[in-house]
């Protein structure tokens, strides 16, 4: 594998659609209202995106250290893991893509939010913790994702502060119904990580990294799968049926719930047969992040 094909593995392209989700929904919700703003979108994009990759790499590496990736492991390779990439090239990295998150956030708050000081403040707290979170994760001696706190951040920042605050940037106006949408997508990529973590269970606990997964077990944790699915749907049910005018062709987004449902029947299967290659999991940990990334394009896209 060529250098930078060990590199764009590194970063994980794959999960940057589950990022932009909420800045996505975010926007629909903007251009309803026509307060949308298309360069305050972009940069508000481009530094979801960063602090994804950012994330992933800072994961990477914190996962490495502590020695959760191992032989063991039956998620996709890493490359510090694997050897392909050295520990201070992972370092560069980290600290390149924080540079280039903040470059990206302070830019966007100079064009979004002019000379509104309040709004300074709370923003450059918000982008402060992103930041943080994206690299302690599994990095540090803080790496709450090992003290089972990976999940609330996750709904946070993929959901709460994605949408709302992304909306608030474009007209610096703010409403309790955005938390509603919010909700839904922060609830369904909190999914995403309990798959991710139902399939690491066996290697998390070896490694003690305490996760939600390993401290409630794998039975426990598919009811709680199902409780974020089903919250996800009331709330954006909810929260339609709560604008003027709806006509029924609106609701076409929860098509996006259908493949949910069929992963939830999968991943039962696998639980009660005790299914450990990792591969089902997998395969239901991109069909959750892709359908997730699909309810998000489909609210915004009817809401236009």
């Amino acid at each position: 594998m060529s250098n930078i094909s060990v590199w764009l593995s590194e970063l994980r392209l794959r999960t940057l659609p589950l990022a932009a989700a909420s800045i996505i929904l975010g926007a629909g919700i903007a251009i309803q209202a026509q307060i949308f703003d298309l360069l305050i979108f972009s940069l508000s994009l481009i530094t979801a995106l960063l602090l994804q990759i950012l994330s992933n790499l800072a994961n990477d590496y914190g996962d490495a250290i502590s020695g959760v990736d191992n032989g063991k492991r039956v998620g996709p390779l890493r490359a510090m893991q694997s050897g392909a990439i050295s520990q201070k090239s992972l370092k560069i990295a980290i600290l390149l893509t924080t540079s280039l998150v903040v470059v990206s956030g302070i830019t966007l708050l100079v064009i979004a939010l002019g000379s509104n000081s309040t709004s300074w403040v709370v923003f450059l707290l918000l982008g402060l913790l992103a930041i943080v979170a994206a690299i302690t994760y599994t990095m540090g001696k803080l790496h709450y994702g090992y003290r089972a706190m990976g999940d609330l951040a996750v709904f946070l920042f993929f959901g709460l502060v994605g949408v709302v605050g992304s909306y608030y940037l474009y007209g610096l106006t703010f409403s309790w119904s955005l938390l509603l949408p919010a909700t839904s997508v922060g609830l369904l990529s909190a999914a995403v990580l309990n798959i991710n973590n139902m399939r690491d269970i066996y290697t998390d606990k070896e490694a003690h990294k305490t996760t939600l997964v390993v401290l409630w077990g794998l039975k426990n944790a598919f009811i709680y799968h199902l409780s974020l699915i089903v919250g996800a749907f009331i709330c954006a049910v909810y929260y339609f049926s709560q604008l003027e005018n709806v006509q029924a062709w609106q609701f076409i987004f929860l098509l996006s719930f259908s493949p949910l449902i069929k992963s939830c029947l999968i991943l039962k299967e696998a639980i009660s047969k005790d299914i450990r290659d990792g591969q089902v999991f997998n395969d239901e940990l991109k069909n959750t992040a892709l359908s997730t990334f699909v309810f998000s394009l489909l609210f915004a896209l009817v809401l236009i």
